[in-house]
């Protein structure tokens, strides 16, 4: 079972797994840890990763880049409105209302969902985590900023699904981060102690995050979040391209902004003096040959003129960290760390706004790109059966208030309820009751639109079906369950209606009138504020431990008098499931997710197809430059020279062709002139391969052939070694070493008669298979063990060998010299603690 943890970033990706030394960041197919999140679209097939991000340039229309900030926004909506003027791509209105993203693919125009987009991202980073595991990748948790809403967390859940990846979490990033952190830490408070506050500062290409934890043994709390989700280093990157944007049209003339490729180039050259400034204090060059109409142009900046023009970001480092401080009800004083993270935080401007405010060092003892990763490899590796970890708990929030609404039949109007305030644990269960005769509608919604960066407060609506009425016509109760579940997304995951059956005599309660006369009073206390009458109750599961289920009930009604044979009844209940119908508002409905699962299989199809060709295209270009190079080197002995001629010919014309008619053609044609060319060079490569190979063989049938001459003249010369073998067979084995001798030096003789450009007369098998067949008919002979003879029984000494010593040695023969047991358990002793290691 695979434990994969992605980092989806707004410019860059990261893949970390868990394995059996522990969590590793691993790398794509250019050794590089980091993958770009970019994506670029071709007439044969689709570019992803470091591959897309080199056609930024020269493909810029169809190269998409920092999609991931479209996922749930509607084409209206003022984000992508703004965005939109900056995007060297084209955003389209989907039929749903949703932003969509144009290209040219495949020589057609195709519009793809934001979701697609995405999918084909984690697909790559897919194959980067099968590459390094060696084995298929299903079960992932993916990251995503702590201010994502509700829609955009089901999109990325969508996208995962078309990748075809089961994302078992959707984990806030800074929580992520904050796991990687704590799960290592051996120093941690126990739980009933104090617990340790760690601020966590996160500020990437294209948003700023800050969360305050408690530590304790084993578990995580966070206490709350906050953000700016338009602050990031590409805000830095615009300060700089604007800047020169200004100052080369002064000095150059030039409208840069009018072009999309060389404000690439900008963009891309301002990103590097950002990183070089970090790190440099100096006046530093900015130097783009051919940059617009053929011009060069030249320009410097330094960091004290850089920070000055971004003193308008600069301020908003502060006020979130401020904010998280309030809302967790925390002094600067409480604060027992503050790690930083993310690739924006190295400006050193950033780092001291924050070392001013906290009034302490930063820590930076987390990998500032890789922590995210990391901290979703671990939580699927707690997640996941097949790898035993610490135990570690994490409960997380509900960033924004979550409330419903709901038609009120007492009042004729709505009523609404704030089910989920800010900074509520999650993942969270409540269960709320409702009296009801007819189906009805809850609508969800964030209740502070004004804190959401999005425009839309709608989570949807979630209608309760086949709610009817008691037997004797009155209103039913019925309990819906809301949740807030891993993956931060609010849902009513059930609802039941609650059945007043006969009592045990076959009679109706008496409760009935009763209970008409309170319906309306009942009705009208679920429209008020009902955390007031909540009972919270937290389920110890270690299979589910986040899992905490609030009931609200009405028991004020209970104290209202009722006849006294209406309390003795005995009432007999039963729960019937209710089929809840949802509708988020940018949900992928089932039949489009699963047409998308098929386009996406179908594209990975066709990016193999087209790699298989230009691998067929590649093995053609590189045999013509290797044949081409040794015909005139190492095979030029092994060629008579019409053939070379003609050969380099031939090679010289698959060159010409490959770059003008065979330029764009089909796998097999490729295959076809690849094979044609091998019939013509493989003689001559097997020609020189046989002579470097043929002495080695003859070298060591000769060794053989030695060996058992020697043992057949120390037969002959009565050696005791070998005066237990039989004199037939050793005449067997002087026969075979004449003939193989005699064979061995008719073949040699022949073979230094013969060209070296025509085909040998033996090749090298032919001579192993001699060896071969000299040693199966030798060896048996002259390694036939010596019997043993047992000496007399007085003669053994007990404190003496077990059996006589043989020193009798010879390198060819079999007899070894025997051993001791005390001999041999030294041995033995020596070779255990070894293999133990091994």
């Amino acid at each position: 079972m695979s434990v994969v943890g992605i980092d989806l970033g707004f410019q860059s990706c990261y893949v970390a797994v868990a394995r059996a030394g522990g969590i590793e960041t691993v790398a794509n197919e250019y050794s590089d840890r980091s993958t770009p999140s970019c994506i670029s679209f071709g007439p044969k097939n689709r570019s992803i990763g470091a591959a897309a991000k080199s056609q930024v340039i020269s493909n810029a229309k169809n190269t998409l880049q920092g999609f991931k900030r479209f996922h749930g926004r509607a084409y209206t909506d003022p984000f992508v409105q703004a965005e939109k003027p900056n995007l060297a791509y084209e955003i389209t209105e989907l039929p749903t209302g949703s932003a969509g993203i144009k290209v040219m693919y495949l020589e057609e125009e195709k519009s793809f969902t934001i979701e697609q987009v995405t999918a084909m991202q984690l697909t790559k980073l897919k194959e980067t985590a099968e590459s390094a595991l060696k084995k298929p990748v299903v079960d992932c948790v993916v990251a995503v900023p702590c201010f994502f809403t509700d829609a955009e967390r089901r999109s990325v859940m969508d996208a995962t699904q078309i990748a075809g990846l089961n994302c078992l979490r959707l984990i806030n990033e800074t929580t992520a981060v904050s796991l990687a952190y704590g799960i290592y830490k051996q120093d941690l408070p126990a739980p009933e102690e104090k617990p340790r506050i760690v601020v966590f500062v996160d500020m990437g290409h294209s948003g700023y995050q800050v969360s305050v934890c408690a530590f304790n043994k084993g578990k995580l709390k966070v206490l709350a979040t906050a953000f700016d989700p338009l602050l990031g280093g590409r805000n830095f990157d615009d300060v700089l391209v604007n800047y020169f944007c200004e100052e080369f049209g002064k000095k150059y003339k030039l409208d840069i902004k009018s072009k999309i490729r060389p404000l690439l180039r900008l963009a891309q050259e301002c990103e590097k003096l950002k990183k070089l400034m970090s790190a440099n204090a100096s006046d530093l060059p900015l130097n783009i040959e051919c940059f617009m109409n053929d011009i060069d142009v030249s320009g410097t900046m330094n960091r004290s003129h850089f920070e000055e023009m971004c003193d308008s970001l600069l301020s908003r480092v502060e006020p979130p960290l401020r904010s998280v401080l309030e809302q967790a009800k925390l002094k600067k004083e409480d604060v027992y760390a503050v790690e930083i993270v993310g690739g924006a935080t190295r400006i050193p401007s950033v780092k001291e706004r924050i070392i001013k405010f906290f009034g302490k060092d930063i820590s930076t003892t987390l990998n500032a790109d890789e922590a995210v990763a990391r901290g979703c490899a671990l939580q699927c590796a707690i997640l996941s059966p097949a790898f035993k970890v610490r135990e570690f708990s994490i409960t997380d929030l509900v960033p924004y208030p979550i409330s419903l609404k709901w038609n009120s039949p007492a009042e004729e109007g709505l009523s609404d309820c704030e089910v989920f305030p800010k900074n509520h644990a999650a993942p969270f269960s409540k269960v709320l009751t409702f009296y009801r005769k007819d189906p009805f509608t809850l609508d969800a919604y964030y209740s502070a639109p004004k804190e959401l960066p999005y425009p839309d407060p709608s989570l949807g609506q979630f209608h309760v079906q086949k709610v009817v009425p008691q037997a004797d016509g009155s209103s039913s109760k019925v309990k819906v369950k809301v949740r807030v579940n891993v993956h931060g997304i609010f849902s009513v995951s059930s609802a039941s209606l609650v059945e007043i059956l006969k009592t045990e005599d076959g009679e109706e309660p008496m409760e009935t009138d009763q209970l008409a006369k309170e319906e309306d009073k009942m009705q009208v206390d679920q429209e008020e504020p009902k955390p007031e009458e909540t009972t919270q109750t937290q389920a110890e599961n270690k299979t589910n431990p986040d899992e905490m289920e609030t009931s609200q009930t009405a028991p004020k009604e209970k104290k209202t008098d009722q006849p006294p044979q209406a309390k003795k009844a005995k009432v007999k209940t039963s729960t019937v499931e209710l089929p809840v119908d949802h509708y988020p508002p940018w949900q992928i409905g089932r039949d489009m997710l699963n047409l998308f699962v098929e386009n996406e299989g179908k594209m990975i199809m066709q990016d193999k197809l087209e790699k298989e060709r230009n691998d067929a295209k590649n093995a053609v270009e590189e045999y013509v430059y290797e044949m081409r190079d040794k015909l005139c080197g190492i095979y030029e002995k092994f060629v008579n020279e019409d053939d070379r001629n003609s050969f380099i010919l031939k090679l010289e014309d698959t060159e010409n062709w490959l770059y003008e008619d065979g330029e764009d053609q089909s796998k097999q044609v490729y295959i076809d002139k690849f094979n044609d060319l091998k019939n013509l060079g493989q003689p001559i490569q097997t020609r020189y391969q046989e002579f470097e190979d043929r002495p080695k063989t003859f070298e060591e049938l000769g060794k053989q052939i030695q060996l058992y001459m020697k043992a057949v003249h120390a037969f002959k010369n009565k050696d005791e070694a070998y005066d237990h073998l039989d004199s037939a067979d050793m005449e067997k084995v002087e026969k075979s070493v004449n003939e193989a001798m005699e064979w061995m030096n008719n073949k040699m003789n022949l073979q230094m008669k013969h060209s070296l450009n025509v085909d040998p007369v033996v090749k090298a098998k032919e001579i192993q298979a001699k060896t071969k067949e000299l040693t199966s008919t030798c060896n048996p002979i002259v390694t036939k063990p010596k019997p043993k003879v047992e000496p007399p029984k007085e003669e053994q000494q007990p404190n003496e060998h077990n059996g006589p010593v043989d020193n009798s040695t010879n390198s060819q023969g079999p007899q070894q010299a025997e051993q001791s047991p005390n001999t041999a358990a030294s041995e033995t002793e020596k070779k255990l603690p070894e293999m133990d290691i091994e």
